[in-house]
Parts: C-alpha cells; structure tokens; sequence
C-alpha cells in the first residue's frame, strides 16, 4: 500500500464544480477562467511561431525576448529595474513558479503563514516540502489582514509569508501602508516572502495594485509571481513567471529546471511579439473587467443576494443569508447549480477553518455579457 504525501487532498472543489455544471447543463461562474477568447494577434502569432519552427525547447529562465518584455513592463508598471537574465524566471503557469519558490525555500519543520481563505496550492506545496502551514484568517468583512494574530503567529521557525493581491477569492487589496507595516514586522528575521500578484492588473474604481516589486525593502527577499493566462485571457496556455533578486531566483531555477525545464516554445514567442506590439494591453484591462464587474453587479441588485463589489480579480463574492441560511455553503453552491443553474466556489474551502456563519459564494465575472446577463437572470428568480 502506498502511504499518501498528500492523504488529505482529494480532487479540486473548482474541478468538482466544473463537472457538476457541464453535467446539469449549468452555466459555469465556479472556475477562474474567461468564456471568450484571448486577442486575435495573439493567437495569431502561436499559429506564426509553430509555423516557423519554433518548437523545441525554451532556455531554462524563458525566451530572452519575452524576459526583456517582463523587465519592461515591470519598470513602466512599478518604477523597478530587474535584470531579465538573473531575475525573471518565465514558468510553466504561476503555480509551478509558486511550487518551485516553496521547494527552494521550505525545509523540514519550517513554518509558512498564509491568510485564510487562500488558493489552495499553497498548503500542499508546503507540506510535500515537510513544511506547516500556519494559518492567519483575514478579518470579516473587509478581509483585511489581522496584525495583531500575524505578530502572534510568528516563531523562530517561521521560514516564509504568502501573500496575495489582489486576492482570491475576496477580490480585496493589500495597500502600499500595509506593506510597509508588514516590512516592519519582519524585518531583522530570516522570512521570505510569496508574493502572489497573478491578478496584478486586474484593480478597479481608480486604485492601483501595491507590488512588492515596488517595494525595496521587501523586494530583497521575495518571490513575486504572475501569470500571462490572466492577463492576456489565456488561462489554459499555463505560462507564468517568476521575479526574484538573482540569488533566490538562482535558488529557483535549481528547482524550475528538475520540475518542467522550461515553458512551452511557441507560446513565449508569441507573448514576446504581443507584448512588444501591444503594451496598451495591460493599461485598457482595469476597465475592461470594472466595466464586467460593474454590469454583474447591477444586474443583481434586484436579487436576494448580498454584494460589496469587488476591488480587484475577476470574481465577485455574494452572500446568501437571507435566501438559504440554513445551508452551508458547499451544499449551497451544488443547490444553486442543479436547482438553478449557475455553478460557483463556496468560500469555505479556501479555509483551514472557515467561520461557522460563513454564507459566500464566489463567482467568476469573466465572462462574455451574454453569459453573465442569464446567470443573473437566474439568479434573480431565487
């Protein structure tokens, strides 16, 4: 008998709600990807590039070409300059870069502290590190961390924080204040820092995303990740990246090299090309997905559900207290598919421990107008 790395790790809730919703013909807000398509010159190129031959392996770090574009629009977005051969990392997906960070860095009995609710890859990363995780709920409702309970949950062991912001699943931000009061909590400790920032241009209502690219002091011992799939509305090309000073980014490719070696060839030509003929993308995205947030949400005003819109991500929190308290949410997320239609994430999941009165769902904005017009209208007739 095999002893399980994992034993309590079972198949993905967005995997199971994915499924659920392609079985009962339920329109699927449950997994974070977009039901339209990249832009035209990007997928244009992929086909250019295959055509051309380009389809063996990448160098390990990522094409130059496509690090030199990461490198410029980190210095247009956040005033930093970062040297594309020994600090930008391009990754299979911002996952595998989160899971090589975490291999680099994690040893045996060293601690991690993440904020519930979190992504749920960060836990098993740690623990097939023979790490523990230590988990920090924000604080309801605006999910904000908790200074006091992170001072707390700090020791000797304490080896890495994850962060995340814009934040999945709350869509709440981490201000540039709350970074600098988070540099002074740690500073003279040996932590490291997860900073993950895949939701990085996706900030609305005029606000702008707080990088720890942009801070100096916690930039000196992070790993910053994003991800291409969400920004350019690709998410099944699973191409990320990876930021780090050259000698944690040296400490990550000794990993990144042993997991994938590289990224796949055709696709990083292909965002070298976009991102060099369109560096307007990333400015135009904060309205396009408000301007999706903004039409959800008023749709539902009519509804049952409760909404504080989103500051960031393309997911929208409801609560459903006044429809159906008496469920939680996992049965309340598997009702509103079969009875009515439209699949979402309960909230509880990204929790070690959720609160007992918890009743969120999140749902995926990221969808074509069509698509969030007929989730809305269903889920107004509740």
């Amino acid at each position: 008998m095999i002893t399980s790395k994992l034993p309590n790790v079972g198949t993905t809730i967005f995997t199971r709600m994915s499924q659920l919703a392609a079985e009962t013909g339920a329109l699927n807000l449950s997994q974070g990807f977009p039901d339209f398509d990249g832009p035209q010159a990007l997928r244009d190129a992929v086909a250019r590039h295959i055509a051309a031959g380009h389809n063996q392996y990448a160098p390990l770090a990522g094409l130059p070409a496509l690090r030199q574009q990461v490198a410029a629009k980190i210095a247009r977005s956040y005033g930093r300059t970062v040297d594309m051969d020994s600090e930008v990392t391009i990754t299979p997906g911002a996952t595998q870069g989160i899971f090589c960070a975490i291999q680099a860095l994690i040893r045996p009995g060293d601690e991690v502290i993440v904020f519930d609710p979190c992504y749920d890859s960060y836990e098993p990363s740690v623990a097939l590190a023979g790490g523990r995780c230590v988990h920090v709920p924000l604080a309801l409702p605006d999910f904000a961390i908790d200074w006091q309970r992170l001072a707390e949950a700090l020791t000797p062991r304490t080896r890495l924080v994850i962060l995340n912001s814009p934040h999945n699943p709350s869509g709440a931000l981490i201000s540039r204040a709350e970074l600098d009061q988070l540099a002074a909590l740690i500073r003279g400790r040996d932590i490291y820092l997860v900073s993950d920032e895949v939701y990085e241009h996706l900030v609305f209502d005029g606000a702008r995303h707080a990088s720890v690219l942009a801070h100096e002091e916690l930039y000196a011992r992070a790993f910053v990740v994003s991800s291409f799939g969400k920004t350019y509305h690709v998410t099944g090309w699973k191409t990320g990246y990876v930021v780090a000073p050259p000698a944690l980014t040296a400490e990550l490719r000794k990993v990144h090299q042993y997991v994938s070696f590289c990224g796949v060839t055709p696709l990083q030509w292909a965002l070298a090309d976009y991102m060099a003929e369109h560096p307007e993308h990333v400015e135009e995205l904060p309205a396009f997905y408000q301007a999706k947030r903004d039409l959800f949400c008023d749709l539902l005003t009519d509804s049952r559900f409760g909404l504080r819109r989103a500051a960031g991500t393309y997911f929208q929190l409801a609560d459903y207290s006044a429809i159906r308290p008496d469920l939680d949410d996992v049965a309340m997320a598997e009702w509103l598919t079969r009875e009515h239609g439209v699949a979402t994430i309960p909230v509880s999941v990204f929790y070690q421990q959720a609160p007992k009165d918890l009743r969120l769902v999140r749902l995926c904005f990221a969808k074509r107008e069509d698509t969030l017009r007929q989730a809305a209208e269903k889920l107004c007739a509740i």
